[in-house]
């Protein structure tokens, strides 16, 4: 019984299940969360009208959708579980691979959970406040409460997910409505100051809310027809986030004018009051507590099980490759993964904004691994010629658009320095921190 068990096992191989629509449907769960309850008010501060407060929206989803199409075929070639891992140690190697899963262990992943914790605890200032470091607290509570769910168990996470998912969705629909029924905002005001508009941070802050779409390559080989099918979810989830979003931002835009969004701690909470008083602003800033704790846990869920593979492959970190049977959850990675992530949310309290603080520290090291990725189609297209699965459409113009894009955000996240002094050590601290996986894997490999 063993025995033929295990056979079936090796043979299994991921059934053609997935239509378009639910393909479509799974690219907008994956890329929707809680940063867009919060980017739109530092967007609005760095863009000098309306119209651009628009189209940086657009371009938004017009590069992520480049990007998602470049992953399809990177995917497509390295079907195995690992994403940019695998990519990378493919493409240049193990080392920029082991810095690649350190990176994200210690900046990306942590820094991202640590952001979307300061959505949680802005709003749920709005609730209850704590006082001057009440974000941070609750920010840290979410941490503690959502890792300790993980480490009881896998299936209780996933079907908190589910849960969560649904309320995000909710809170989305009743802002955009609440927004449009506003009435308009007293003044007309411009949002910056001549010459303070900078649209490259304001691009930094758009495509964070765009992010998750790297995800959606993984489900082309559950699809039905791939080669015919992706590239139809890949565009329509991707023109549906799009849409959502143009739909949600002008509804910001409609009842609080881009003076009021910028000054906003809190949008969506601020929209609601302007229509239904404190009252209706309690209502949106629990559900958008929600929707943060759905984006937070699926961000833990991923996380270590990345920082678990990466334990597995280097005997020097095998502690993060130890799976707890109980639960069946690997313990240890998530252990790490929230202590870290509790010292990233500690150290932005003594900041001005910690999702700001918590942004800067990880967007260079996340766009110069989207850049390598991205240039690591033009190496297999040169190495291996054009693959025999799906195939990026207006080849070499796709990639090059990614990849001019991952090079401009990642200087402009570099030049947060220059332009938002109070972050600059965050982003330095980003930096520092990727750059120390470089001697950690030279001692890794000696071992």
């Amino acid at each position: 019984m063993d025995g033929a068990k295990a056979a079936v096992m090796t043979t299994a191989v991921p059934r053609p299940l997935l239509t378009v629509p639910d393909g479509v449907l799974l690219v907008v769960g994956m890329v929707v969360g809680a940063g867009i309850f919060k980017a739109p008010s530092i967007v609005a501060g760095n863009v000098p009208d309306g119209l651009t407060f628009a189209l940086v929206w657009i371009a938004g989803g017009i590069a992520s959708l480049c990007g998602a199409l470049v992953y399809t075929e990177l995917s497509g070639r390295f079907p195995e579980t690992g994403g940019e891992y695998r990519f990378l140690e493919r493409a240049y190697g193990g080392g920029a691979s082991f810095v690649f899963a350190w990176s994200r262990m210690t900046v990306v992943q942590t820094g991202a959970i640590a952001a979307v914790a300061y959505v949680l605890g802005d709003y749920a200032q709005q609730i209850l406040s704590l006082g001057t470091r009440g974000a941070a607290i609750y920010a840290a509570l979410g941490v503690v409460a959502l890792t300790a769910l993980n480490l009881a168990g896998t299936p209780q996470s996933k079907n908190l997910q589910k849960v969560l998912g649904a309320a995000l969705l909710v809170a989305l629909a009743a802002v955009a409505v609440a927004g449009f029924l506003a009435p308009p905002p007293a003044e007309a005001s411009v949002a910056t100051k001549p010459g303070a508009a900078n649209l490259g941070l304001a691009m930094i802050f758009v495509l964070l809310t765009y992010g998750g779409w790297n995800e959606a390559a993984y489900i082309a080989g559950e699809v039905h027809e791939p080669r015919r099918n992706m590239l139809r979810i890949l565009v329509g989830g991707t023109l549906a986030v799009t849409a959502l979003y143009l739909v949600v931002n002008l509804s910001y835009y409609s009842a609080l004018g881009l003076a009021g969004m910028r000054d906003s701690q809190a949008v969506a909470a601020d929209v609601m009051r302007r229509v239904a008083g404190d009252g209706g602003a309690t209502a949106i800033a629990l559900l958008v507590c929600v929707s943060a704790l759905t984006t937070m846990n699926a961000a833990i869920i991923t996380g270590a099980r990345m920082n678990y593979a990466f334990g597995r492959d280097f005997r020097m970190l095998g502690f993060l490759g130890a799976w707890r049977e109980a639960g069946s959850t690997p313990a240890n990675a998530l252990m790490v993964q929230g202590a870290l992530t509790l010292l990233l949310v500690l150290a932005a309290s003594f900041t001005p904004d910690g999702f700001s603080s918590m942004v800067a520290y990880t967007t260079p090291v996340f766009w110069t691994f989207f850049l390598a990725c991205g240039v690591a189609l033009f190496v297999f297209r040169a190495r291996l010629g054009r693959p025999e699965s799906f195939r990026v459409p207006l080849y070499p113009l796709v990639p090059l658009v990614f990849c001019g894009t991952s090079a401009y955000m990642l200087v402009s996240s570099i030049n947060y320095v220059r332009f938002a002094a109070s972050f600059g050590a965050a982003v330095l601290a980003g930096i520092v921190v990727m750059a120390l996986g470089i001697p950690l894997y030279l001692r890794a490999r000696r071992k």
